[in-house]
């Protein structure tokens, strides 16, 4: 596997329960700024027997990228509100929900 691979399935590895982050900002936090595509083509690709916590990357629209009403997209669904995620018609709010949401709010003082 190469590294660049290996930091992607990483950074989606370290995403807590009960937050998402974008395919960008997983991109971003791998070294690969720029690369949202090949994350989603990684995700598709993990390796047999790999863990990962697949269904908490989201378009950076905070919308779940698999097609609404497939089984996927109900799973993903599914999942994100198993660990307390609001999900409203396939999407999350990034803000309350993202990786990021308590340093922005932290920075600007965003309302909770």
């Amino acid at each position: 596997m190469q590294e660049s691979h290996a930091r992607v399935y990483e950074a989606i590895a370290a995403i807590p329960r009960g937050r998402v982050a974008s395919y960008g900002a997983i991109a971003a936090r791998a070294g690969l700024p720029g690369r949202a595509r090949l994350v989603g083509k990684l995700l598709g690709e993990t390796p047999e027997g790999m863990e990962l916590p697949w269904y908490r990357v989201l378009r950076a629209s905070g919308h779940v990228a698999l097609p609404p009403g497939s089984r996927g997209f109900r799973e993903q669904c599914r999942l994100l509100r198993a660990e307390g995620i609001e999900v409203t018609n396939g999407r999350v709010p990034l803000s309350r929900f993202g990786l990021d949401a308590d340093l922005d709010r932290a920075l600007w003082g965003l309302p909770p």
